[in-house]
């Protein structure tokens, strides 16, 4: 099972050099035409038999479906209160499966050289700079972190090992004023809008400091400033909440949209296919992306679903779809940000299905090896790594070099250990802070509930921490 994505049917078939996307209406086989923004059209269908609805925001409007003919030509079709719909005489029931897999957009191989024929959105040095710096950043915090908790000094950590470029190319594709809604493995998101490696550690070490004030688990990262919703631990919940965020943007009229992450697993709660439903009929400018790293803790893809994978899932609730090779930073670039186009133009939500592997173990619960091989882990380490993919483009670009690269990463590692000895000094929140920022004036309930706590201290003052201001 580890090797999914590699032995997938066909790899050449699946590894697409342009960006085309699985429209909501078309056939299982054939795309309607869409001139995007980077001026190429994708191939009309080839049958008239191709429903299509009336792009209109009209509650209500419906598209004259296309008719089935008989022989002599006569139309063949029927009213019904979702529009029209043509009949036919032959019994046929739709195939579970097509032929072919939805390709994956692709613009770099695995050693980091472009396509030929790729089309793509060209990067600047600057950005492609950050970009890479930031990828940077986020493994070698990841790697400290983690080896913190391994220590004791951490309650919980979780990486993003092996999905760095869904981050931080995600990140750089995306306007700050998109709110984003995440699962729990997009930090790069908010490191990339500003969120500072001690702001990091402030939340992770529960500190006065943190955003959270030591009421959240270590990694529910969140920030008012930079559109960065909080994380929460239940899967899912944040999609349909995604859908109600984006829909008030666009009453508002914002240029704007919601961006809402899950995982391959978040597809199989059922919070997953109301907020697909909800956005498609109230047409909400919201852009899920899925991370489909071929895990949801230990259970893999083959035993979640029997659909090829996600992306076509969309196109069932009438959602326009693509699927891109989530370890190529320029291919994942370029598809956010025409999907982002799409979305914010266009006023209706869009599905991306970013293929990736899990390198790293779920979280500092999960031990990996227990379902799945060493040799598989460090093979998709080696092989298919996405920030050596990314180096070497941007290293052939004469960006980069290998005495920069050394710089960078000793400057990050002393960074990021500073950050945690200072953390782990800093002031704890005060017990006041359990029962605040939550109600403008705080109910009769609370505040027996804080009376009775600190009663209960003062009678076991031992059994309370000394380190948390009363």
């Amino acid at each position: 099972m580890g090797s999914w994505f590699a032995r997938s049917r066909s790899i050449p078939y699946l590894l697409k050099r342009n960006i085309s996307f699985l429209h909501a209406n078309s056939s299982c086989k054939t795309l309607p035409p869409y001139k995007s923004p980077h001026g190429f059209r994708e191939r009309p269908p080839a049958s008239i038999l191709s429903f299509r609805r009336l792009e209109s925001a009209m509650v209500g409007k419906q598209a004259q479906a296309v008719a089935y003919t008989d022989d002599d030509g006569e139309s063949q079709s029927i009213e019904f209160p979702g529009g029209r719909v043509g009949f036919t005489t032959q019994m046929e029931f739709i195939s579970e499966a097509t032929d072919k897999r939805v390709p994956c957009y692709r613009v770099l191989d695995d050693d980091g050289f472009p396509i030929a024929g790729t089309r793509f959105d060209q990067l600047d040095e600057e950005t492609a700079v950050r970009m890479y710096k930031s990828m940077v950043s986020l493994q070698i915090m990841d790697t400290i972190f983690y080896e913190a908790q391994r220590q004791g000094r951490l309650s919980f950590y979780l990486t993003s090992t092996g999905e760095e470029a869904i981050n931080i190319a995600t990140a750089a594709a995306l306007s700050p004023d998109d709110i984003i809604l995440p699962q729990y493995r997009e930090p790069g998101i908010l490191l990339w809008r500003g969120f500072s490696i001690e702001e990091f550690a402030s939340q992770c070490f529960g500190t006065k400091d943190g955003h959270g004030k030591g009421r959240q688990m270590p990694i529910h990262y969140g920030s008012k400033d930079l559109n960065f919703i909080t994380v929460s631990s239940p899967i899912a919940t944040q999609l349909p909440q995604a859908a109600g965020v984006a829909y008030s943007l666009k009453m508002d009229g914002k240029e704007a949209c919601a961006v809402a992450f899950t995982g391959d697993g978040g597809t199989s709660e059922g919070d997953f296919h109301a907020a697909m439903n909800f956005a498609a009929v109230m047409e909400a400018p919201v852009l899920f992306i899925c991370r489909n790293n071929g895990w949801a803790i230990s259970t893999p893809v083959s035993e979640q679903f029997r659909s090829d994978g996600v992306v076509v899932k969309g196109q069932a609730y009438g959602i326009r779809s693509i699927r891109v090779d989530g370890n190529d930073a320029l291919a994942v670039y370029s598809a956010i940000r025409a999907a982002r186009m799409m979305v914010v133009r266009e006023q209706k939500p869009v599905l991306v299905e970013a293929l990736t592997y899990r390198v790293g173990h779920h979280s500092t619960s999960d031990d990996s090896t227990k379902y799945r091989s060493v040799k598989e882990i460090e093979q998709w380490k080696r092989s298919r790594n996405p920030m050596t993919r990314f180096r070497n483009w941007v290293q052939a670009n004469g960006w980069w070099s290998d005495q920069e690269e050394a710089e960078l990463r000793g400057t990050l590692r002393n960074q990021v250990l500073k950050a945690i000895q200072v953390a782990e000094k800093a002031e704890k929140p005060c017990l006041g802070d359990l029962f605040s920022d939550v109600y403008d004036k705080l109910p009769s309930n609370l505040q027996q509930q804080e009376k009775s706590l600190r009663q209960t201290i003062t009678r076991h003052k031992q059994d309370f921490p000394p380190d948390v201001p009363l």
